[in-house]
């Protein structure tokens, strides 16, 4: 009976054996066999890990390299796009705490107004204009050495009516302004002729006290500034009362003796000798 069981278990375990390695759904009575099986699998595991159908795949990758494909240059233009966008432009670098840009008719009139006796140098420019740009680092290192000196900038791209209605057709343009004397000069210069905005510079920064109230712009072109219809900016002129001169009386009769009327309009009266 024994020799049986013995029999039987060998025949058992061996048919298990040879079942493990045909069908994957048997398995194995034998401890060697299960270990060894075992052992088998884990060093399967470290050579290489198992996949599924969808573990493993990198369908993002996949997806962004069909758009890429189908617009290469997509990425690239954004990128350069928000690289412009963030950098700073070419008036807007290097200014220095005297140095501002005006931003309507009213702004330059009342920074004029409020100037007091400080001079004002007003810097027309345009973003295209190529000797603008040259100018511009020189600009601010003449504002960093005279801070007393108030920079303003006029955007001419921006503000075409207004500088056509104060007279500026050729870039770059400078006006000076000073206290009551309103304008004191004006002059178009570049890199090459620097000198003529130093020297006019060291001539009105000096300080001294001007007698009156601060002109700023001159009252013909306050007038222009108004008429304009595209300038949101309105003014009224100032009334100048006119004196009536007395009239001079003939000294002889036939002479010809001219009354001032309140228009200012010369009239003729002939005086003839009575007959």
């Amino acid at each position: 009976m024994a020799e049986v069981i013995s029999k039987t278990s060998l025949f058992f375990g061996g048919a298990c054996v040879k079942n493990h390695h045909n069908h994957v759904d048997d398995f194995s009575v034998s401890s060697s066999s299960v270990s060894f099986g075992f052992r088998k699998s884990f060093s399967s595991l470290k050579q290489k890990p198992l996949r599924s159908d969808f573990y493993g795949k990198q369908i993002l990758d996949t997806q962004s390299q069909t758009f890429n494909r189908r617009f290469p240059s997509s990425s690239i233009t954004a990128q350069s796009t928000l690289r412009i966008g963030t950098a700073h432009k070419w008036w807007e670098k290097g200014l220095q705490e005297n140095m501002r840009e005006i931003s309507s008719a009213r702004d330059l009139v009342d920074s004029l107004t409020n100037a007091g006796d400080k001079l004002v140098v007003v810097d027309f420019f345009s973003p295209g204009c190529g000797g603008c740009k040259a100018l511009h680092p020189k600009m601010c290192q003449l504002a960093e050495q005279n801070p007393d000196v108030q920079f303003l900038q006029v955007n001419y791209e921006e503000h075409k009516s207004m500088c056509y209605s104060l007279g500026v057709h050729v870039l770059p343009f400078f006006r000076f302004y000073r206290g009551a004397q309103g304008r004191v000069c004006s002059f178009s210069c570049t890199n090459a002729t620097i000198k003529k905005f130093r020297d006019a510079l060291a001539k009105h920064s000096p300080d001294r006290c001007s007698l009156g109230p601060t002109k700023g712009l001159e009252e013909k072109e306050l007038v222009a500034l108004a008429a304009n219809r595209e300038l949101n900016f309105s003014y009224t002129p100032k009334v100048v009362p006119v004196e009536r001169e007395a009239v001079i009386p003939a000294s002889k009769p036939g002479v010809p003796v001219r009354h001032q009327s309140m228009s200012g309009s010369d009239e003729k009266t002939l005086v003839s000798a009575g007959r």
